[in-house]
């Protein structure tokens, strides 16, 4: 999904990706999303290629999909944006029920969580500094 956000006239450009239903637990998946909040994309990509974590296998395959999403359809050099949002919501429960001794049964539980990842330009929110006003008299 594409999200072009006005604010003063100024436009600002943002590619979200939501991966939801992933077998995996909401606190797993969010030690590995802390680690790339707010860092550039070149960045991200070395610390998810060497994490030693199975949750950093879905989330290194959303980022490689926004950032093929601003190539693309932003017409924009993925190297210049950085992940602004990254979340991790749960999802549903899945409930089984494992055979046990005696004709009991056990409640299995696969949790499933929701991934969402923000990438927005680097190059629209640097601030401008046209306004910025020295007075040389001050020296």
């Amino acid at each position: 999904m594409i999200n072009i956000i006005k604010k003063k006239g100024k436009s600002r450009k943002e590619v979200r990706v939501v991966a939801k239903n992933i077998y995996m637990s909401v606190f797993k998946a969010r030690r590995v999303i802390d680690q790339i909040r707010g860092r550039s994309y070149e960045e991200t990509l070395m610390i998810l290629e060497l994490m030693p974590y199975r949750a950093s296998f879905p989330i290194l395959k959303l980022v490689y999909s926004a950032a093929a999403n601003v190539n693309h359809n932003l017409k924009l050099h993925e190297a210049d944006s950085f992940i602004s949002k990254a979340e991790v919501n749960g999802g549903a429960v899945l409930k089984r029920l494992r055979p046990r001794a005696r004709g009991r049964s056990y409640p299995i539980k696969r949790p499933t969580c929701h991934i969402t990842i923000v990438l927005k330009d680097l190059s629209n929110t640097l601030v401008d500094d046209s306004n910025i006003f020295i007075d040389l008299n001050f020296f």
